[in-house]
């Protein structure tokens, strides 16, 4: 037999195998695809009371318009929840609520930007057709995040919005000082302060940027510019809307009486609440300080820890130059690897909002704008497992009626999600050509 012959019976094989798997996981993605659309359809046919998040906010805006303080329920319209965001904000979304337009059309206008939301997130290597399709689906339907957005009407469809736009300044291909690309990247950690501040429990995400492959020094600066973009709203409103602000903190700390009160510990799947329930249950739910400590530790040791571990068993794997720290050979690594370091400035976010302390459950909606930039690249077993756990089953459940509030299933599902992610990375850091190259 010649080696011609011996080869090809070796890779047909080979080619049978990845036409099958091409098959079962484009009848994978068809079938997720179906359950996810199927689901949102199955809501838009219910006759139940939707947006009760949209109309809070634009009665705020209205009450605001009006000479009203917004931070006291009895002067909102139409509704028994309170508005939990700036005083600045106020006058941000007014164009947004102006005429009622917002309240009344929002089941529209929701999927149109969350279908921007897909397109405007950028690829960390080529890009195809079949990775936008794949970005639009998990936005659509990871974690079930959508569809609480398009349900209550929540503005993280904005936060969302923004989140992409800001990505998509950040992770181009890292450029020169005299190229406008750094610029552009100071934009979008700006950006992202902004995104932050929207919600202050996710100021964490920041640090993300650090992984960045660039100099410590610009890393620094978009760190701080993000930081300073973070801080800026709440300075706006402390300044110019001091009495807003006044009622803002008092509505925060509830003691606004007899009204609906934003608390960290109400009903959402936490990592934070996960163990104050379980701290309660042993009969330490009392002592705060145990608590947070459980939680920190938890965060450290099923998510963030890993993370870590695996980004310096990587940077550590190349040779040390003298009097070179821990943190200078990470630098180095991350410049000399900025295909794998952009995917783990990416990982970073979607690990530290994960683990956020307060992650409702339109914040999934968040979380699936992160994982949808990494998931195009996952190889097909690790990619068709995250499509089951993280897009099909939450759907699945949704279309069967089985309730998310109150549980821990998205909880479960994200984290479950983070450890598929966090395997294709190692797998990818254990490859220093794909690194240099990009990570397809």
């Amino acid at each position: 037999m010649s080696d011609v012959t011996g080869a090809a019976r070796w890779l047909e094989p080979a080619a049978d195998a990845a036409a099958r798997r091409n098959i079962w996981l484009a009848g994978l993605i068809a079938l997720t695809a179906l359950l996810v659309f199927g689901n949102l359809a199955n809501d838009a046919v219910q006759d139940m009371n939707y947006g009760w998040d949209v109309r809070v906010n634009c009665a705020a805006v209205d009450a605001h318009a009006n000479g009203l303080d917004p931070y006291f329920v009895k002067n909102l319209k139409g509704t028994k929840l309170s508005y939990p965001y700036l005083p600045v904000t106020l006058d941000v979304f007014r164009p947004v609520c102006g005429g009622g337009f917002l309240v009344n059309h929002f089941r529209g206008i929701l999927p149109i930007l969350a279908v921007l939301c897909g397109l405007l997130l950028p690829g960390l290597g080529r890009t195809s057709a079949r990775d936008v399709a794949l970005r639009v689906l998990c936005v659509f339907g990871g974690f079930v995040g959508f569809e609480w957005v398009e349900a209550s009407g929540n503005f993280a469809i904005l936060s969302g919005l923004f989140t992409a736009i800001a990505l998509l300044l950040l992770l181009p291909q890292p450029a020169a000082s005299d190229h406008p690309g750094y610029r552009l990247q100071l934009a979008g950690a700006a950006l992202l302060g902004l995104v932050t501040s929207f919600k202050l429990v996710f100021f964490p995400v920041l640090a993300a940027l650090y992984f960045l492959p660039l100099p410590r020094r610009r890393k620094l600066a978009l760190i701080a510019a993000a930081t300073f973009s973070f801080a800026l709203p709440i300075l706006i409103s402390r300044l110019f809307y001091p009495d807003l602000f006044a009622s803002w903190q008092l509505a925060m700390a509830g003691k606004i009486p007899d009204q609906h009160v934003v608390e960290l510990f109400e009903t959402n799947p936490s990592l934070l609440l996960l163990v104050h329930d379980l701290t309660h249950a042993v009969g330490l739910g009392d002592s705060k300080p145990v608590m947070f400590a459980v939680y920190a530790l938890a965060a450290l040791v099923l998510v963030l820890g890993p993370f870590a571990l695996s980004v310096l068993r990587a940077a550590g794997g190349q040779p040390a130059r003298d009097g070179e720290s821990v943190l200078t050979r990470l630098d180095r690594w991350l410049i000399d690897h900025p295909r794998a370091a952009m995917r783990i400035t990416v990982f970073a976010m979607f690990a530290l909002y994960l683990t956020s302390p307060r992650l409702k459950e339109y914040a999934f909606f968040e979380l699936a704008i992160y994982a949808a930039i990494l998931v195009v690249d996952l190889p097909a077993m690790a990619l068709g497992a995250f499509l089951i756990v993280g897009v099909a089953f939450p759907a699945l459940i949704s279309i069967l009626g089985m309730a998310f509030e109150g549980s821990f299933i998205l909880l479960i599902v994200g984290l479950i999600c983070f450890w598929i992610l966090l395997f294709d990375l190692r797998r990818i850091l254990a490859k220093p050509a794909i690194c240099k190259q990009g990570i397809r």
